[in-house]
């Protein structure tokens, strides 16, 4: 019934609507009204990261990600190479065919 870790005891103020429907999704799921409102603290803690942290992944990920294809040519080159075809079918697309 009780956890084998230490658990710190405190308490919270619900208003009467909370507490009975604590109580009743509680019994309806054969817990306890303490386990749901610490499965409920989790969820927000483990919850969406904020957008700083979501920024500090992504940028490290960029970061981890860089020279893993050492075979493309940098950024620059290869999208001055590509360019000569984008316009090709960019004037195709408009149904002008002179250059």
């Amino acid at each position: 019934m009780y956890d084998l870790y230490i658990m710190r005891r405190t308490q919270i103020y619900l208003d009467e609507s909370q507490g009975e429907r604590l109580a009743r999704s509680a019994t309806a799921g054969g817990t306890t009204v303490s386990a749901l409102i610490r499965a409920a603290i989790d969820a927000y803690l483990d919850g969406p990261p904020s957008s700083e942290e979501r920024l500090r992944r992504f940028r490290s990920a960029v970061r981890e990600a860089a020279g893993t294809s050492p075979d493309l040519p940098p950024g620059d080159e290869y999208v001055e190479a590509i360019r000569p075809d984008y316009r090709i079918r960019e004037r195709a697309l408009r149904g002008n065919d002179s250059g």
